[in-house]
């Protein structure tokens, strides 16, 4: 796989994860307790044997540039790089990434100047785990020009991808980019095409694209360049290739879940701590997913009742309950407090005091979770201070709201507490 570039899409502004991205790049979004969604392709392109890697943002960049200098350094003796490619201005292009094609144009001289077969152009809000390397020998094998990863899709979901039909080679024969309407009846495919029994086709009668492409070198200067007024993959260029190039589809047959919105993020989380066999696991020896190593004392545990939930290192809880959730690292969570269906993504840093007893008529609230609070259904960002007595439950079933001059945004009935916000002893959301 060392004739293989790959290249991580991240520069979109993240809109639908507003407002775990209000600081930070969508794949720097803190995932699973110590992970970032950025250690996902990049862990998928290591355990590939694919060595060199882009990865191409524009909004918030700092924080993704910091976790992968700080997670990913290859020895000197491996032919191997992670590195952030941040839109820019240059005499050619004065403007900002227009598209998922456009941001891979911006940089194409870069990537031509690598001696490579194959491309692999990825996505960095994706849950999955991949063996890129097969994806890669199927594309050889094929002889075909670009290669897209596909996944059968039901009707309540396709309008949201790219959807494609095939013949019975699997070559592509038609491509729409969120189609809906009478396009998206037009797109209904019999599945059983891609080995699905009856029953199951019925059910996913769509072929989706992950946002997965492995294209050919020439294949895709060709097209980029050819066509400098093409700014997005999925809209433009993929569907005039399959008119002038051979465009193949593979089936992906496993997990993988798009967790662009705070819905599916939210969910993707909790449902890590399902058992006895959750969709995806993190427990995997031969595909680990890498991070950002982090020399972190043991979790404390005083009294506490821990229920089908994950607990990350560093974290200090006391006389509480944990009921079905995901707590980050270095959390804090005082006595008499009960976390039920949430996520808390933990804090950056540890306080002077972590340690000791916090009292509710301090001055000041520290970080963490005070006592006596509650949290249900809900996502707690990094660094949170929430002060005693508080309750963060939803009590008027509201399903939208953007309340962040009071650190807090509702979100499909999910409460996002905000980073650094802090909401003061008593409060009730």
């Amino acid at each position: 796989m060392n004739r293989v570039l790959s290249i991580i899409l991240g520069g979109g502004a993240g809109t639908r994860l507003y407002p775990l991205t209000k600081t930070r790049a969508k794949p720097a979004v803190p995932l699973a307790g110590k992970h970032r969604l950025i250690d996902i392709p990049i862990s998928n392109c290591i355990n590939s044997n694919i060595l060199k890697i882009y990865v191409l943002t524009q909004f918030n960049s700092a924080s993704l540039n910091q976790h992968i200098s700080r997670s990913y350094g290859f020895s000197g003796f491996q032919q191997g790089f992670v590195e952030v490619l941040a839109a820019q201005q240059t005499p050619e292009s004065k403007a900002w990434f227009q598209g998922t094609a456009d941001a891979v144009r911006q940089y194409l001289g870069r990537f031509a100047s690598h001696d490579v077969d194959e491309y692999l152009i990825l996505s960095g809000d994706h849950l999955y785990r991949m063996d890129y390397s097969a994806f890669v020998r199927h594309h050889r094998e094929s002889g075909a020009d670009i290669t897209l990863s596909v996944v059968p899709m039901d009707e309540a979901r396709a309008s949201s991808f790219g959807l494609m039909k095939i013949n019975p080679h699997g070559r592509i024969i038609d491509f729409y980019e969120k189609p809906e309407g009478e396009a998206l009846k037009h797109m209904q495919v019999d599945t059983t095409v891609l080995g699905m029994d009856t029953e199951a086709a019925q059910k996913m009668p769509y072929i989706a694209s992950m946002g997965i492409y492995v294209f050919k070198r020439r294949a895709l200067l060709d097209l980029l360049q050819r066509r400098p007024d093409y700014t997005d993959f999925g809209k433009e260029i993929l569907p005039e290739a399959i008119h002038k190039m051979r465009v193949q589809a593979y089936l992906f047959n496993d997990y993988w879940e798009d967790i662009g919105t705070i819905k599916a993020f939210f969910d993707a989380n909790l449902a890590l701590v399902k058992q006895p066999n959750p969709d995806f696991s993190f427990y995997n020896k031969s595909a680990p997913i890498y991070t950002r190593a982090r020399f972190l004392p043991p979790t404390k545990q005083l009294e506490c009742t821990v229920i089908e939930s994950m607990i990350s290192e560093g974290c200090i809880l006391k006389s509480c309950q944990i009921h079905h959730s995901v707590l980050g690292i270095r959390s804090r969570i005082e006595s008499g407090c009960l976390i039920r269906n949430s996520l808390l993504m933990g804090a950056d840093y540890y306080q002077s005091d972590f340690e000791q007893d916090s009292r509710c008529d301090s001055p000041s609230i520290p970080l963490g979770i005070g006592a006596n609070s509650e949290v249900s259904n809900a996502i707690i960002d990094k660094n949170a201070r929430i002060g005693c007595n508080v309750k963060i439950v939803n009590k008027d079933n509201v399903q939208e709201a953007d309340r962040e001059q009071d650190g807090f945004y509702i979100r499909n009935g999910i409460i996002v507490i905000l980073k650094d916000a802090t909401l003061p002893d008593g409060m009730i959301i």
